[in-house]
Parts: structure tokens; sequence; C-alpha cells
């Protein structure tokens, strides 16, 4: 089941329901007004929806073509973001010359969580000396976890599956990092694509908790990169596992995945401005590629197993802010 979010003036928009091609869609408020609000009531409207889904999937509908999409979650309770693919943070270190965290905890921090931009709005940012720079991930948004779940229940409260940016300012990122309390200025509000998919709509491609894609991501319609989310270190179920130890959450909260990073980086390039920064400081001294530059522009996009459309795309624009 594919679900979305239409603009209708209002900050949470209309929840709809999107074939699985991608060409149309169903309105759902009927059953539920907007995502949100499905998702506190996951259990009572979730068969009315599959079966609008069935129904889109048989014929008919409205032409999605021209529709203003929002993230599907324009805001949220609590986005709180992972690191977990470990050879993303193994070139910064290297590059950097900083030791390894000595942890066995996954890495996680908690963002701005009231704004999700659309995925092709223009992303508007203060100034370029911030050192502008995308990030290619993948996500989760879950039902309400108890505190003190674990990760093997946590795997049946994920209910969606998502495409994230997760926009940021790299120049304010270090001396933010260095105060312990960790980011604000430098994690301005991410992006998300604009279809949120529940994880048998994934198939094959949703294993052991990962998504096993790759995530194709183009800077001013170069290729960038197109790692894979199945390296993946820690599990999504993991993730929202460690996010619960202490306290509960609520239904809502999106967790990401942090950078999608592979071994193979020379292969299949990076998902971030400053990973390919750091491999060019591990292979020529130096950095080499530049931040983003107003007018640049990014596009994200991860496929089905088949070729199919399947999150659909984020392709936006940095401007001044």
């Amino acid at each position: 089941m594919k679900l979305a979010t239409l603009a209708n003036g209002r900050p949470d928009g209309r929840l709809v329901i999107v074939s699985p091609d991608g060409e149309r869609y169903a309105g759902a408020e009927a059953i539920a007004p907007t995502l949100q609000d499905a998702l506190e009531r996951w259990d009572a409207v979730e068969p009315a929806l599959r079966a609008l889904a069935d129904e889109l999937a048989a014929g008919g509908g409205t032409p999605l073509a021209g529709e203003a999409l929002e993230a599907p979650l324009p805001r949220a309770w609590q986005w709180l973001d992972g690191s977990a693919f470990p050879n993303h943070g193994v070139l910064m270190q290297r590059a950097y010359n900083a030791p390894p965290i000595e942890t066995e905890l996954p890495l996680m921090y908690q963002g701005m969580s009231h704004c999700f931009l659309a995925p092709t709005a223009d992303v508007p940012l203060p100034d370029e000396a911030h050192g502008i720079d995308f990030e290619g991930e993948f996500g989760v948004i879950t039902a309400a976890v108890p505190m003190g779940t674990s990760a093997a229940d946590a795997a049946a409260l994920i209910r969606l599956v998502v495409q994230i940016n997760d926009w940021s300012l790299r120049t304010l990122a270090g001396p933010e990092m260095k105060t312990g309390f960790g980011w604000v200025q430098a994690k301005p509000a991410c992006s998300m694509a604009p279809v949120a998919v529940t994880p048998d709509a994934l198939g094959a491609a949703w294993a052991e908790g990962r998504v096993c894609l790759p995530l194709e991501v183009q800077w001013n319609g170069e290729p960038f990169g197109r790692a894979r989310g199945d390296a993946m270190a820690v599990s999504f179920p993991e993730l929202v596992a460690h996010a619960a130890r202490t306290r509960a959450l609520p239904a809502g909260t999106i967790i990401g995945s942090g950078t999608v990073a592979n071994v193979d980086y020379r292969e299949v390039g990076s998902s971030c401005i400053a990973e390919r920064r750091a491999i060019e400081m591990i292979e020529q001294g130096a950095p080499v590629t530049g931040f983003m530059r107003f007018g640049d522009r990014v596009r994200m996009e991860a496929r089905g197993v088949d070729g199919a459309p399947l999150f659909g795309v984020i392709d936006q624009r940095v401007v001044k802010g």
C-alpha cells in the first residue's frame, strides 16, 4: 500500500492512496483525514485503507500528474536520525584524523520535526558559506512504541517506509558537535519523497529490517551515487528499540537510517558531498568538490526491484533564504 499527502492549505494536508504505478490516487479522507490520524488509529483504519488501495489497483482514480504533493508527514511529533552505515563514519574519521566513537550503542540524534519539506519545493537556506549538503537516507514511520520495546517487537510497529533528504550545513556542524549538545543550526528541515509505503509493498527489497535497494542521487543532472540500503549495520527495528529504551514513542515518529554508504564507494559513489570530500582528502590529500551553491539541484530516487516507481522522486533546488 502506498500513501501520500495532497496539499490543501492546511498544515497536515489530505491523505490519499496512490496506485501501484504511482500514476493515480484516490482520496482517503473519509477513512482518515490525514496520515497522522491514520497512524494513530492504524488498527481501525488499515482494512479500509487497504480495500481502497485494492480498488485503485484495479483501475480508476484521479491522475496524480500536476497535483501538489507534500511530504507524507508534513510535520511530525518526532524525528530521530541514526547513523547506521559504518563506512560513512570510517571515511569521515580517516579524512579528519578523528578517533572512532567508542560506543556499542547505535548512533542517533533528535532533529527538527515540525516541518518536512515537500519533495519538489525550493529549499531556502541563508548562506552558501555554511557548506550546504544533501544526505540521501531511508527512514521508517512507526506506530506508538511502548517504552522498553525489543527489536523483535519493534519490527511489527514499523508502519511505513520512506525516502529522506537530510539537509546539512557542514561548516556549522563541527562547532556544534564540539559543544557536546548536538546539532541545531547545522540541521535545517529535511525533505521527504512524496510516497510512503507499507513494508510489504517493498516485497523482497524489505529484508531483515532494511531497504535492500540502491538510492540513486544526481547533482545538477550528473550521477553522484547509488549506494544500497542493505548495508546498514543496525536494522530499523533495532533503531526503533534503541530510541524507545527509556521513553515511549508517539505514533508518527520518523526514524532515519543516516547517510546511505557502502564499502565499494569507488563503484557506487556517495549519498552526500561531505563523504565525497572525505574520500578526496584520503586519496588526494585535499577536498576538490565544493558544497552546493544557490540554484543547484539535487535529485534522489529509489525504485523497486522491478524498476517500478516506489517512493517517488525528491527533486529540489537550493535558493537564497
